[in-house]
């Protein structure tokens, strides 16, 4: 099912079903691709004033990051419900013989494995779009200070969410899979809450100072 093609009613009535997917993977992506579209608002409303010549440079870093997200976050929302599909597909295969025991073991590991890739890349790029965000609040249009709060807080919906599917997948398989991401996980997530963090209070006393 490809997300991008369907009105938001019809992404959250299939989200709102019993169905295994859309579930909270997509949801990720799609927060992203939000969070991303927030982030490119407040970076042309700050671009467009000249008064706010210090927050160009971030707004066009910004840019640079956020535009490539609003068709990515999508298409990651896509992958992920195919990769979850597929893992469901690879629990039906038959297993009445040793080699079919066999064959469906390793089908499932391998489709579990490519539905932790799916979101560990959705948390990637959320994090990429959060680092940049408490100087976009610094020094952004401060009539859209509210706005990077709200892209602040998708993003790191965004980035916490697709960390729990990689947690979830991971812990099914042995060590011996994903090992890059297992390694990456602890400093990737330090690093959104830093992240996260420094965003919220650049907000509130964005705020604050208006």
């Amino acid at each position: 099912m490809k997300w991008a093609a369907k009105t938001l009613r019809e992404f959250q009535d299939a989200l709102a079903s019993s169905d295994p997917t859309p579930g909270g993977g997509s949801a990720a992506g799609v927060a992203l691709g939000q969070a991303a579209a927030l982030a490119v608002m407040v970076s042309d409303l700050t671009l467009a004033k000249d008064s706010l010549k210090d927050g160009w440079n971030i707004s066009d870093n910004v840019k640079r990051v956020a535009i490539p997200l609003l068709d990515e976050g999508l298409e990651l929302a896509t992958q992920d419900s195919d990769a979850f599909d597929a893992v469901v597909a690879s629990f039906q295969l038959p297993k009445a013989t040793d080699i079919e025991k066999a064959a469906r073991r390793d089908s499932i590991r391998s489709a579990t494995l490519g539905a932790a890739e799916v979101p560990f890349r959705t948390a990637t790029k959320a994090l990429k779009l959060l680092e940049l965000l408490p100087e976009l609040a610094e020094k952004g249009n401060p009539h859209a200070a509210s706005d990077v709060g709200v892209a602040g807080l998708l993003a790191s919906a965004a980035f916490k969410g697709a960390i729990f599917n990689v947690d979830i997948n991971l812990e099914s398989l042995p060590e011996s899979y994903g090992e890059e991401m297992r390694e990456s996980l602890p400093e990737m997530v330090e690093k959104g809450r830093i992240y996260s963090r420094k965003c919220m209070d650049a907000v509130r006393m964005r705020l604050t100072d208006q």
